[in-house]
């Protein structure tokens, strides 16, 4: 979710919101007779927002993660390893830029707290070490730069197992938020704009595409337009500024996943498509959950798809609400995590207090398999205005972690609200990932790492070419809180 959300703060949030979704009640969640634990967060974390990439750029922080769970280890003195860290489209303020897209390699140092103990004092956010160790650039199938411009009624034609793809200025045109990272070393990335999913390979060479069914396909005019309303310098607004059906503005597949045993990926629309009520925040809880089929890495083949209901609140001044989804953790084919938020709230925003920041276990296991079916068409809504086709049962949402717990945040000296400070959680939690605890007596645990897309906004910032500066005097570390939960059956899958 970009920019253009950010101006429309929730308003006053210091009081509580109104819920209707069950409220988080202790620390632990049953699903299908599977008892999951979150012991509590252990961890903390940052990379200063001055941070330079690789290439002499503004870091990009985290749209998405994947740790490298073969390089972890634990020793006397902690755990040591490595993740990848995707920044999305780059610095956009005003619009869009063309920032080449790119991934992050970061050194991992993590020295645990014990779950439900304090930190020392002053060292309450020093259990996590990260270190920038490499950037990669991602380039298309011809090795030429790809960028993070709004592609602007541009549509690169279909070429041989290449879908349609979104254009800008002649390259293609990548809002990266979420990555697979396979053993192999090449990786699925998906992305706003299309939404599609993307193979790169290790040297980060486009190598495929797969593009999601029509519903999600962002149609102006009757063609399939890839605008998302963030024109760069120069540029006009598309017509109309939202898609008729499809994908919402900014509202792409913004969580992805591979199940534990290598089968399956899933992809996650951030929320409703426009003809499912996508078209109202107040509507657009209903999101598309596809399920691909990956035994041919190079052709994804969609074998099931289910209506996913996204948490609805209240706000301050009770209006309804729907928090987004910004990331997901597969924990089978019919379970997995899912990160959910409000948006216009947190350090670097006039808004203080989120009213909502919530990791959900999502079980599939009773919905409605929609794959091929009508609703797989554009002009077939299966939630017109909201309102759910009664022959459709959706996933069922189970909350799990609040990560605006007042208590788990003040021992790592942070918290949700006022002071608008640096210890006040940014806006954007949009990556996850897990990795063992490496603990025989405890071999369902796990290290959960969730961190924050702090949207570049730095007060020593360079991109393209030109310094800049982010509004209001913005200063946003990329941050990483971690939890250690319980997630059984996990190794054995």
């Amino acid at each position: 979710m970009k920019h253009l959300y950010r101006t429309a703060s929730l308003g006053v949030a210091l009081a509580l919101f109104t819920a209707l979704t069950p409220a988080l009640a202790d620390s632990t969640a049953t699903v299908g007779g599977t008892r999951f634990v979150n012991k509590g967060l252990v961890g903390v974390g940052r990379i200063p927002a001055s941070q330079k990439d690789k290439f002499g750029e503004t870091f990009g922080s985290g749209s998405g993660m994947a740790i490298d769970t073969a390089g972890w280890t634990h020793g006397a003195d902690g755990y040591k390893g490595s993740l990848w860290l995707l920044p999305d489209r780059g610095y956009n303020v005003v619009g869009t830029t063309d920032c080449r897209p790119r991934l992050n390699t970061i050194g991992i140092e993590f020295a645990p707290t014990a779950p439900g103990a304090a930190p020392a004092a002053g060292q309450e956010q020093s259990g996590v070490k990260a270190t920038l160790a490499d950037t990669m650039l991602l380039t298309d199938d011809k090795g030429a730069d790809a960028t993070g411009l709004d592609p602007l009624n541009g549509v690169r034609a279909a070429s041989g197992d290449m879908p349609i793809l979104p254009e800008a200025n002649g390259k293609l045109a990548l809002d990266n938020e979420a990555i697979v990272r396979l053993p192999d070393g090449s990786m699925f990335i998906s992305d706003e704009y299309g939404p599609n999913i993307y193979r790169f390979s290790a040297e980060g060479r486009l190598l495929s595409a797969t593009q999601p069914p029509a519903a999600l396909v962002p149609m102006r005019h009757g063609a399939p337009n890839f605008a998302s309303d963030n024109p760069g310098p120069g540029a006009a607004e598309p017509d109309p500024k939202d898609p008729d059906t499809g994908r919402q503005n900014n509202q792409g597949l913004e969580g992805m996943a591979m199940t534990p045993d290598g089968k399956f990926l899933i992809a996650v629309l951030q929320s409703a498509p426009r003809q499912d009520g996508g078209d109202s925040g107040a509507t657009r809880q209903n999101t598309r959950a596809l399920v691909y089929d990956a035994s041919d890495l190079a052709h994804l083949k969609l074998a099931h798809e289910y209506v996913v209901p996204l948490p609805v609140f209240k706000d301050a001044k009770g209006k309804t609400k729907v928090a987004a989804q910004s990331e997901i953790v597969a924990l089978s084919d019919q379970t997995f995590l899912m990160l959910t938020r409000d948006s216009g709230n947190g350090q670097g925003l006039k808004g203080d207090t989120s009213l909502l920041r919530q990791i959900n276990i999502v079980d599939l296991s009773a919905a409605t398999d929609i794959a091929g079916g009508t609703f797989d068409a554009a002009d077939k809504p299966v939630a017109p205005k909201g309102v759910l086709d009664p022959s459709v049962t959706p996933a069922k949402l189970t909350p799990f972690i609040d990560l605006n717990d007042k208590g788990e945040l003040g021992r790592f000296g942070l918290h949700n609200g006022a002071p608008n400070d640096n210890n006040n959680l940014s806006e954007k939690w949009e990556a996850m990932s897990v990795v063992s605890v490496l603990d025989p007596k405890l071999p369902d645990d796990y290290f959960l790492f969730v961190a924050n897309d702090n949207d570049f906004l730095t007060q020593d910032g360079f991109q393209v070419g030109a310094p800049y500066k982010a509004e209001d005097g913005a200063d946003v570390d990329t941050m990483f809180t971690v939890y250690q939960v319980t997630l059984p059956g996990l190794a054995k899958k």
